[in-house]
């Protein structure tokens, strides 16, 4: 799994629902922040249709934080809104994962597990939205 996918899947994941899985882990590190946790703004971007020219969407908060573990290791995290703990948990968890022997650990036991509750609610938000889908369609009418 990449750092992207693991960013993603943990900004995804409640901050209460990464803290409880990550406990049973049982990886305990000693850190310092280097940057942060701050919040601020980024851009969005968007495109038409998907594939079409970019543009400026609007502007949306962001919390990132910085931290090294006591070898030295750099982690980065971040997340929607303005969970500084998010952010920084998220950036323990990727310098933790830099190490071969945890990285495996935080792949399998973490992360995966993670994405598929994450499918999974996707799924179950699809099936509500399908269920009060509309067809229109146009009629002709004969004389």
């Amino acid at each position: 799994m990449t750092p992207a996918q693991r960013h993603r899947i943990f900004a995804l994941t409640p901050f209460d629902r990464l803290a409880a899985h990550w406990q049973t882990l049982g990886i305990r590190v000693s850190h310092r922040c280097v940057r942060g946790p701050e919040t601020g703004m980024t851009m969005v971007r968007g495109r038409m249709g998907g594939s079409g020219n970019a543009f400026n969407l609007g502007e949306m908060t962001l919390t990132r934080a910085s931290v090294a573990l006591e070898d030295g290791t750099l982690g980065h995290g971040w997340v929607a809104g303005r969970d500084k703990a998010h952010a920084e948990m998220i950036a323990v968890i990727d310098a933790c994962a830099r190490h071969d022997n945890w990285g495996r650990r935080i792949d399998t036991e973490l992360a995966e597990p993670l994405a598929d509750v994450l499918q999974h609610e996707r799924e179950e938000r699809s099936k509500a939205a399908a269920a009060t889908r509309v067809d229109f369609f146009t009629m002709v009418r004969g004389e």
